[in-house]
């Protein structure tokens, strides 16, 4: 017994000491980004390397908002972004509900359908998509992106796990109390569903803040871009100047970061509940 105590005691130690070693490993490049958006050009690739700058150039952060229209950048990217995720939010939780709680002829085949579009890469419509906005004289709008991104079947899917895991006896009992499914929906399923919501959100906000490849093919105005957008810029036009480039990265990173900080809490218990079933 004591042996066995010993070598469970152990092997936790081992998983403990890679984890943080693998941790540690995922955080060097952003420790190397932070430092170097901090020096002299000249000192970024010095040799040997110092994590920690002698003098910390703050200046670099104020430099790339007159470098680039940054601002436009960062203000175009909170449009997009908050825009999107609450379209993705509403329309996959609206529907969510429908396919979880409401019996009706051809759900669960007009749901795998649905589902079933995951499996196909964007690449394969992105044409289609792009011939379409055109038609509708979309291109070169924000319009664009937040028609195409406004729903998302990875946002059914997740909310609808979420929603099987609360009791349908809840559902009844509103029905009873005389509430309608918009009631329901808003009164019961939206308040017990933060944690899915959440999760959500993260995913929504991290994916339309990091998309480069959408933007790049409907936005050709430089007001009207997002700052991934605006990063290839810089690169372009100060390719040398290291430094100002991760004091960008790192302004494009903070918003993402403040958002998982906030939400991640719920994120977990999002991530764990629905995938209960399924």
């Amino acid at each position: 017994m004591v042996t066995t105590k010993k070598s469970s005691i152990v092997g936790k130690v081992i998983i403990y000491a890679l984890l943080i070693l693998l941790a540690f490993t995922m955080l060097v490049p952003f420790v190397w980004m932070l430092s170097a958006s901090l020096k002299l050009n000249k000192d970024v690739f010095a040799f040997p390397m110092k994590w920690i700058p002698e003098t910390f150039h703050w200046e670099n952060y104020k430099t790339i908002w007159t470098k680039i229209p940054m601002a436009t950048f960062v203000l175009n990217t909170f449009k997009l972004t908050i825009i999107v995720t609450f379209l993705q939010v509403l329309t996959s939780s609206f529907a969510a509900y429908a396919f979880s709680k409401l019996r009706f002829k051809g759900r669960n085949i007009l749901f795998l359908g649905y589902i079933g579009t995951i499996a196909v890469p964007w690449q394969a419509y992105m044409v289609p998509q792009f011939m379409m906005m055109r038609e509708f004289h979309l291109n070169n709008t924000h319009l664009a992106i937040i028609c195409l991104q406004a729903f998302s079947a990875f946002g059914v899917f997740l909310m609808k796990q979420f929603y099987e895991g609360i009791p349908d006896e809840l559902c009844e009992a509103a029905r009873i109390d005389g509430l309608s499914e918009y009631g329901i929906y808003r009164r019961v399923m939206l308040p017990l569903s933060l944690p899915a919501i959440s999760t959500l959100v993260i995913f929504t906000f991290v994916t339309t803040w990091n998309d480069f490849l959408g933007p790049l093919i409907y936005l050709n105005s430089t007001d009207l871009k997002t700052i991934q957008l605006g990063l290839r810029m810089f690169i372009t036009q100060y390719s040398s100047d290291y430094n100002l480039i991760m004091a960008a990265s790192v302004v494009s990173l903070i918003p993402v970061l403040i958002v998982f900080l906030a939400l991640q809490k719920y994120f977990v218990q999002g991530v764990a509940s629905s995938g209960l079933k399924g």
